[in-house]
């Protein structure tokens, strides 16, 4: 059985706010590091590293916090291995009317819900991500 890689990062960087931990170190693969770029693009972590430490690679994620305030990015897994959830171009939710953000794995990548608009194409949906006010 294979490994959730997504399903892991959002959980990690879940935990680790909960936590109040301002460093998240996760296993590097294709699909985490795009979505840990388009995280960093976003504004939604502060940085992200990537390192080898015998054969294997690593992401090191640093959180982004607000001086006196919890940080609380909202990030939800919709489509799993056991129900892949897709949609159209025209179909892609928008979050909290545009504030958040939807990434899709489309035939041209991992990209935001705002992309894929523009280029007018649809894909499976991967994660939800928002961030409290």
């Amino acid at each position: 059985m294979g490994r959730d890689t997504i399903a892991e990062l959002i959980t990690s960087i879940r935990n680790a706010e909960m936590d109040r931990k301002r460093v998240v170190r996760i296993t590097s693969t294709n699909i985490t590091e795009t979505i840990g770029k388009i995280l960093f693009r976003e504004g939604f972590i502060e940085n992200i590293r990537k390192f080898r430490e015998e054969n294997k690679s690593f992401l090191v994620l640093t959180l982004r916090y607000r001086r006196n305030r919890s940080p609380r990015n909202f990030l939800k897994r919709i489509s799993r291995p056991g129900l892949r959830i897709y949609a159209k171009a025209e179909r892609i939710p928008r979050i909290l009317g545009g504030m958040g953000i939807v990434i899709l794995s489309t035939s041209r990548g991992i990209m935001t819900d705002r992309e894929a608009r523009l280029e007018g194409i649809g894909g499976e949906i991967l994660c939800y991500i928002w961030k409290s006010f």
